[in-house]
């Protein structure tokens, strides 16, 4: 695997000297990859990631793993909110569902793969931290997106994944839903990690933590409603947990 250097300067120092202990994917979500590899280098951007993979599989790293490259933004994983401290970021090129959204290239998920278990490799990140970006700030961002194929990364040894449980109709919870069942709805994506607030209503926070969970792991409908399909494949994962964290 070659990997190129192109420095951006839009980095700066890990805070507390945290585990590096998530690895978080993107899209690139702009009309070309060298347009937003020439923004991740922008210093007038001030955004970056440590990797970049190019749609034919090139590789090129912008920021040493040392550093904290500024990728995440906004976001919230089971109670942390500096994700850039802890995270490893890698930029996809994709033009995103702003720009024409479409699948990701053969070449381009074979090198991924690659990036993704040698950093793997260097870091203790357990398979239940390959998160995407919607999953950290799903209020603001939808990338890697439905495309994405996380069961493949997973075959791979690349993240935690469980085959989802196919849509059917039957009961469900959405925006405006109250009560008890809302409430430990909540408690169990909290559980998986996704920030949420304690509350017993199903509010547009809820909505877009539901849509972002759908896109990771059943992309088959993302409308941000708690169908049984979502709720079971939910149920799935979590029991599926490494058994100290599922115990909590």
């Amino acid at each position: 695997m070659q990997i190129k250097e192109t420095p951006s300067p839009n980095f700066g120092d890990r805070k507390d000297d945290g585990p590096v202990d998530i690895l978080l994917l993107h899209y690139t979500g702009m009309p070309s990859a060298e347009g937003a590899l020439a923004w991740l280098c922008d210093p007038r951007s001030t955004v970056s990631s440590h990797y970049f993979v190019f749609e034919d599989g090139r590789i090129t790293r912008l920021v040493d793993e040392g550093r904290r490259a500024h990728h995440a933004g906004v976001s919230n994983w089971l109670g942390e909110t500096d994700i850039n401290s802890r995270s490893i970021g890698i930029e996809i090129a994709n033009p995103g569902h702003e720009f024409g959204y479409v699948p990701f290239p053969e070449a381009q998920i074979a090198a991924l793969t690659l990036l993704c278990r040698d950093i793997l490799r260097r870091h203790p990140i357990p398979a239940e931290r390959v998160l995407a970006h919607s999953d950290v700030a799903p209020l603001r961002k939808a990338d890697p997106g439905e495309f994405f194929p996380w069961e493949r990364l997973h075959r791979d040894g690349i993240g935690h994944y469980v085959p989802p449980v196919p849509w059917s109709d039957g009961p469900t919870l959405s925006v405006g839903a109250l009560g008890p069942a809302v409430t430990e709805l909540k408690d169990r994506f909290r559980k998986y990690g996704y920030g949420l607030v304690e509350a017993a209503e199903f509010d547009a926070g809820m909505a877009g933590v539901v849509a972002a969970f759908q896109r990771h792991f059943r992309p088959e409908r993302i409308d941000g409603v708690a169908d049984v399909s979502t709720r079971q494949t939910l149920e799935r994962l979590i029991a599926a947990l490494p058994s100290a964290i599922a115990a909590k």
